[in-house]
């Protein structure tokens, strides 16, 4: 009880400030909710719409959210506020720097996008002002901005993206040449050594390994026969089925059988077999008298014709079989280079194939662009349409005068809390036998007040109304003078505001 009655002398004893303060911020706070100036809001609806022609063929289109979003930060440029703001004299003939229009006009501007699963993708653009017509000029404004930059933007897009893949096209075909080139000339620099005929070198050297193995052993029968031969000749002075005649004395008789024969079975001696026949005989005549002539090597002319027949035969046999192993070791070393060759070609092979995978899906990109492209040329893709244009509104949207009075008020009462809890702090002065005891610690034995007389008390009482009265006088009459004289009080309001930056 004692706690209360003290701080009930503090407050009387500091209402007049209290009071000051309140009814300034009263005043004010009325005085700029009668003084406000009546504004206007008016709005607009928006709506994405999705692509008339199938989803999938729109690949570049973005998400609508993204799109509303876009669209926002498009609109709020600094160019574009700056050239709606003049274009329409929002701000009348205040002087405003370039930058305070840009912050009034965002201010002023109020968006709000609503986008999600399942549901419509909308925006809502509004905007307040001090003249119904000029507010709707500008919401319509915004939104002829917003429909020709969605669609120029859009179309840009479309059209830039058609050239990347034209570019990237041609890149890749160019790309896909010289790697079929490197591949060609690759293919020229080691034709016999490329994995793709490996078959058939392999049955080639097998076909030769089976062939080298057969003249040998060819070679090693004629040697035998030969050696047998010698060894009858040795042995028994003649050659087995020898007979009188020579061999070529033998075939000539053969061919002249075989004349007489021709020449029984034919009419005419014109027969070409018949004439060769002769021309053969004639030669085989010449040879067999020559050989007569001659000496022989071991003195039988049939051993040493047999003799020549079997060397012969060896010496074409070694040359072969030299021809065969020549080419098998040509074989072996393409073998040998087949390995690394396929490695390399494997490799220009897989990146043919990874630039043809890749040009492939560039030409399936481009048809889808020039599909997109077509699409968008004849706006039948995702688009912006206006659901609801901005009209000329009839009645004012604001201010709210009451709860500017209202929040007067309390901005007073506020500070003028504010004020004695202030004071308080401040003060350090004993007052109480509380805080006597808190200060130094001691319990005092009787405390005697001050007692005041009546003539006293009378004159306190008449100072504090005094004060009072001033105060509630002088206030009003001063902030009068103050909006009569200087400047009006809702705009000397807004500049104090201002100035500490609270609004």
């Amino acid at each position: 009880m004692t706690d209360l009655r003290f701080y009930w002398s503090l407050l009387l004893r500091r209402l007049p400030v209290m009071l000051a303060l309140f009814l300034i911020c009263t005043v004010l706070g009325v005085v700029t909710a009668i003084r406000a100036p009546a504004t206007y809001s008016t709005s607009a609806q928006l709506l994405v719409e999705g692509p008339q022609i199938a989803a999938e063929m729109a690949t570049t289109n973005p998400g609508a959210a993204e799109t509303l979003q876009v669209t926002e930060q498009q609109l709020l440029t600094r160019a574009n506020l700056i050239d709606i703001a003049n274009k329409f004299r929002v701000f009348g003939d205040e002087q405003l720097t370039p930058d305070e229009k840009v912050e009034r006009m965002r201010e002023a501007t109020v968006i709000r996008r609503a986008a999600g699963r399942d549901q419509a993708s909308m925006m809502t653009l509004g905007f307040t002002g001090d003249s119904p017509a000029v507010v709707a000029d500008v919401v319509n404004e915004y939104v002829t901005l917003i429909l020709s930059n969605s669609a120029r933007s859009r179309l840009s897009r479309v059209e830039e993206q058609l050239r990347f893949y034209e570019q990237e096209v041609e890149r890749l075909s160019a790309d896909l040449d010289a790697q079929s080139a490197s591949i060609l000339q690759f293919k020229r620099e080691n034709a016999e050594a490329l994995p793709e005929n490996l078959q058939f070198r392999q049955g080639r050297q097998a076909l030769l390994q089976e062939r080298a193995a057969r003249l040998q052993n060819e070679v090693a029968t004629l040697q035998t026969q030969r050696a047998d031969m010698m060894r009858i000749f040795e042995q028994t002075g003649n050659v087995a089925g020898q007979s009188g005649q020579s061999p070529e004395a033998q075939m000539l008789a053969q061919a002249r059988q075989r004349l007489a024969q021709l020449e029984a079975m034919s009419e005419t001696d014109d027969n070409p077999r018949i004439r060769g026949l002769r021309t053969q005989i004639a030669v085989m005549e010449q040879g067999v008298q020559q050989n007569g002539s001659a000496e022989s090597q071991t003195g039988n002319p049939l051993l040493d014709l047999n003799l020549a027949q079997l060397d012969s035969r060896i010496e074409a046999a070694g040359a072969e079989i030299e021809q065969v192993n020549a080419e098998l070791e040509r074989l072996e070393d393409s073998l040998r280079e087949t390995s690394t060759n396929s490695l390399s070609l494997a490799a220009l092979e897989r990146d043919q194939a990874n630039i043809q995978s890749r040009y492939n899906a560039a030409v399936a990109s481009l048809a889808q662009a020039r599909m997109v492209e077509r699409i968008e040329s004849s706006a039948r893709g995702e688009r912006i349409t206006v659901v609801e244009a901005a009209s000329v509104p009839d009645l004012p949207s604001g201010p709210s005068r009451k709860k500017i009075a209202a929040l007067g008020a309390g901005a007073g009462l506020g500070l003028a809390v504010g004020f004695f809890m202030l004071m308080e702090l401040l003060n350090s002065a004993i007052r109480r036998p509380a805080e006597l005891k808190a200060r130094f610690d001691v319990m005092p034995l009787a405390v005697i007040p001050y007692i005041e007389n009546r003539r006293e008390r009378r004159g306190r009482v008449a100072r504090r109304l005094t004060v009072v009265l001033a105060v509630a006088v002088t206030i009003p009459l001063g902030l009068w003078y103050l909006h009569m004289n200087y400047m009006p009080l809702d705009i000397l309001t807004l500049k104090i505001v201002g100035r500490l930056g609270l609004g």
